[in-house]
């Protein structure tokens, strides 16, 4: 009551846009059929309606409509894509898995999520990405989820909603209810596997939506089958092409990546320097092919005598280095003496000439008693590994005995 029909219309098409057609009264001029249609209307009718005039505009309208929403379904599907093309420069599968939780949450307008990923082709490398949570739910949710019950990604392979899992119980345990959640599984060719968890909201979610989430996850696992190319290359550059261990290039930045480690936490670490006695009588009596060989057994001697966190590299000929993480001394010694004698005791492949017994020295300096750098703590293991020859050979010296 008050208004005009054109009054009511714009009052109509401001509270619910999208309005298909109006109906006009017989008396209406052209100026309101064409003023309608400038306020929002897709089309009108003139009253007394025909009804093959209904059934055409219905018709119409409703191929209008089909229209409008197929632009909105290319419309967010372009989006999509190109926030995709944000996984492109990754390198690493942990930014791979990071940067896909951004954009699949921009995606889909959703506010919360979470990212678990595992690379088995590192060793302690599980993690994990958190949007939309508080500092301390994120670091609840890490210990469970990385620390005491790690997720099982086999069991992960197809995108669906959830309304039970592991994670279900992780965030009912830091008072997160989230009763459905979209499952992305993101899978490398190779070691790379990790899922990506959207929270629903008050909207359930779509058919469309989910279609973008498999637009998304196919983006990231090319991302990540080129972060995996990518470290499979580097990799090789770090590793001895004899032994197939790391190369002295990878030791020199293990090293200094430690030390610096070792400093801010103030902790101790320990390398060892290692050369084998009298190596060259090997090649010369039985040949580079037996010497080869020979050094490849060691190699894996040598790394079945330390932990996975330690670095084992082949400094060059019969020369070997371990870095030993947060290794006083003493240990470290140990560790040396331990595999002094595990090499005496070993038969090493000799071809022809049956088993080969060998023989070597080391040499241990510690951080920060021995040197604050790479190149003394290397030097000062170098030069108590040459003590080892001087009084012998087939013995452990550590920096401290060169006075």
């Amino acid at each position: 009551p008050g208004l005009t029909g054109l009054e009511l219309l714009a009052r109509t098409q401001r509270e619910h846009p999208g309005i298909d057609f109006v109906l006009l009264t017989g008396n209406a001029s052209v100026e309101s059929a064409v003023e309608a249609l400038r306020m929002g209307a897709a089309d009108y009718l003139r009253k007394p309606i025909q009804g093959e005039e209904l059934a055409y505009v219905v018709e119409r309208t409703l191929v209008r409509r089909r229209l409008r929403e197929e632009n909105v379904r290319l419309r967010d599907e372009l989006a999509a894509l190109e926030a995709c093309r944000g996984l492109a420069p990754c390198l690493e599968s942990g930014e791979v898995y990071a940067v896909a939780l951004d954009v699949l949450l921009r995606t889909l307008s959703r506010g919360r999520g979470l990212a678990v990923f595992h690379r088995t082709s590192i060793s302690m490398s599980d993690g994990a990405a958190f949007r939309g949570f508080s500092e301390s739910e994120a670091g609840l949710l890490r210990r469970m989820l990385v620390v005491d019950k790690p997720v099982n990604f086999d069991g992960l392979t197809r995108i669906e909603i959830a309304t039970e899992s592991a994670v279900h119980e992780a965030l009912g345990g830091v008072g997160v209810q989230a009763p459905r959640l979209l499952v992305v599984p993101i899978h490398g060719r190779e070691a790379e596997a990790g899922a990506i968890w959207v929270l629903e909201d008050e909207r359930h979610f779509e058919e469309a939506e989910i279609a973008r989430a498999r637009m998304v996850a196919g983006h990231a696992e090319l991302a990540l089958y080129n972060a995996e190319r990518y470290n499979r290359a580097k990799e090789r550059a770090f590793l001895d092409d004899v032994t197939e261990i790391y190369n002295a290039r990878y030791l020199l930045a293990a090293a200094e990546h430690e030390i610096r480690r070792a400093e801010r936490y103030g902790s101790e670490l320990s390398v060892v320097f290692l050369d084998l006695d009298r190596f060259k009588l090997v090649n010369d009596r039985h040949g580079h092919l037996v010497g080869s060989r020979t050094l490849r057994q060691l190699s894996k001697v040598l790394a079945s005598c330390v932990r996975q966190v330690d670095t084992l590299a082949r400094y060059g000929g019969d020369e070997f280095t371990i870095v030993l993480v947060d290794t006083p001394l003493e240990p470290a010694k140990q560790v040396a003496e331990r595999i002094r004698r595990t090499v005496e005791e070993t038969p090493f492949d000799g071809g022809r000439s049956g088993a080969l017994r060998l023989t070597l020295s080391a040499g241990v300096a510690s951080y920060p008693i021995h040197g604050r750098t790479r190149e003394e703590l290397l030097d000062q293991a170098d030069k108590a590994m040459y003590r080892g020859k001087s009084l012998g050979r087939n013995r452990v010296c550590s920096a401290s005995d060169l006075g």
